[in-house]
């Protein structure tokens, strides 16, 4: 899980940088070349969807998301435990609505093409139930390391 968690960040960085570089060149095109490229807002867009989703669910196996600690901090072990268990349960149904509903809207506009990219628009949101998919790996495997007596960290 690790290895593929490491490889959804390097995903995302490489996504932002890349973005990065597509609005960088939309601006020097508008205000340098009086030309800015038809297809960079849209490639950038869809680049922001792929790599957000990827970091959000590294950002779950990881633990580098938001997260209040007060409540599994003024209990005991035992009921931090089982905290844990319904978190990762509860994240894990939250991995499974994206699934489901990410797929049907993939499936939805799949036939639809995004003008300036001339690709499908459900390549747009293809991240949505893939990453639900990651999600849920994820919450089962903090679920099962939970459920050993070991507490989850990121590596």
């Amino acid at each position: 899980m690790r290895v593929l968690s490491d490889w959804l960040v390097k995903f995302g960085a490489a996504g932002l940088i890349l973005m990065t570089a597509i609005i960088g060149w939309q601006v020097f095109g508008r205000f340098v070349l009086n030309s800015s490229p038809s297809w960079s807002e849209q490639g950038s867009m869809v680049l922001m969807i792929w790599y957000v989703f990827f970091a959000a669910a590294a950002g779950f196996r990881e633990g580098f998301h938001i997260r209040i600690g007060l409540l599994e901090d003024s209990i005991s072990d035992a009921a931090a435990q089982r905290v844990r268990l319904v978190i990762n349960i509860v994240v894990a149904l939250f991995g499974l609505v994206l699934l489901a509903y990410g797929t049907q809207l993939v499936w939805l506009v799949w036939e639809f093409v995004i003008p300036s990219l001339g690709v499908s628009r459900g390549i747009a949101y293809l991240p949505i139930p893939f990453c639900g998919l990651l999600i849920i790996l994820f919450a089962v495997n903090n679920f099962l390391t939970e459920l050993r007596g070991e507490k989850v960290q990121a590596d």
